[in-house]
């Protein structure tokens, strides 16, 4: 649920909006929650990397379908940049790649804010060493501290993703 904006914040989407970006109809939406153990929680943090922050053992999602295929799925990351907040949506292909990266609000000065450009290099990656910014992800000129956040939520997502396995055949009802 997002919260509305401050005055000069540059709201852009609501989640559903996004959701229907995502996954134009004919595609279902199902919203579904996650509870991780300990044991899971440990993994994420570990998959994640040392400077990524996993605290939530709740995780919510969402799994678009198609005839009851899945297509992808949808994560909501709510982060601060430097003193305010940002908003994405990463949507998470059956291989585990990105698909999508959208900024739903960001409530940093105009000029920090990534450009769909930018964003656009996250798509087609997943999880390893190269999804950072000592790797191969390029480092937003002006605005480090918005590139290290997307960055950070990119592996966090990811990681999340890969201990959920909301695509695994065991995963769906």
């Amino acid at each position: 649920m997002l919260i509305p904006a401050p005055l000069g914040a540059q709201s852009r989407l609501t989640q559903d909006d996004a959701l229907r970006l995502a996954f134009p109809p004919p595609a279902v939406i199902e919203r579904r929650t996650a509870f991780l153990t300990e044991e899971q929680l440990a993994r994420a943090k570990a998959l994640a990397g040392a400077d990524v922050q996993v605290t939530s053992r709740v995780v919510t999602y969402y799994l678009g379908l198609r005839d009851g295929a899945p297509l992808a799925v949808a994560y909501f990351d709510r982060h601060r940049v430097r003193t305010l907040n940002q908003v994405l949506m990463f949507v998470v292909a059956p291989d585990g790649r990105f698909e999508r990266v959208d900024i739903l609000d960001f409530q940093e000065p105009p000029d920090y804010r990534a450009s769909p450009g930018w964003l656009g290099q996250l798509v087609g990656r997943r999880l390893d060493d190269g999804l950072s910014l000592k790797g191969s992800v390029v480092n937003l000129t002006g605005a480090t501290l918005t590139s290290r956040a997307i960055t950070r939520a990119s592996r966090r997502v990811l990681a999340l993703h890969q201990v959920i396995a909301p695509l695994a055949p065991a995963a769906r009802p």
